[in-house]
């Protein structure tokens, strides 16, 4: 097996900009106050394959092996822990599908009832849409627990 190594080279420059809150952010433009150009080494490119690498092109993903020193799991702890993952995930579907019923019974079709410090009334529609957003949330989460859900054997 041959490993070939090349150099990448970035295609722009890169600034480190410190704003007045002393916040660091690297950009790719050093047109704000406070941004200093930053000297990076080249990247090294490595490829185990056949082939040398080509400088300045992003080397191929390798073939996905697992090393002979990696911790393997026998069939019945592999397939007690898939059952674990299971029940996990439908106690979070079944909670999670009981915090949305509560959402929308507090949230009433958007007319909830008025709580005693809500006297000023951008206050309720703030409460009220801070309520849509956690219907909207919680509906994404359920979403996404099926999906996971469905993804297992």
């Amino acid at each position: 097996m041959s490993i070939a190594a090349g150099t990448a080279h970035a295609q722009s420059e890169v600034f480190l900009c410190v704003d007045q809150n002393g916040v660091k952010e690297y950009k790719n433009t050093g047109d704000t106050k406070g941004c200093k150009r930053v000297s990076l080494p080249p990247l090294t490119v490595t490829s185990s394959g056949g082939k040398p690498a080509r400088e300045g092109a992003a080397a191929s993903k390798p073939a996905a092996s697992t090393p002979t020193d990696f911790p393997k799991v026998d069939n019945g702890t592999q397939k007690a822990r898939d059952n674990d993952r299971r029940q996990i995930l439908q106690d979070e579907l079944k909670n999670e599908q009981q915090r949305l019923a509560g959402l929308k019974k507090d949230y009433n079709d958007g007319t909830p009832e008025r709580q005693g410090n809500e006297k000023n009334y951008a206050k309720y529609q703030e409460r009220v849409a801070s309520m849509k957003e956690d219907i909207s949330r919680s509906e994404k989460n359920i979403d996404a627990l099926n999906r996971e859900l469905s993804n297992l054997k």
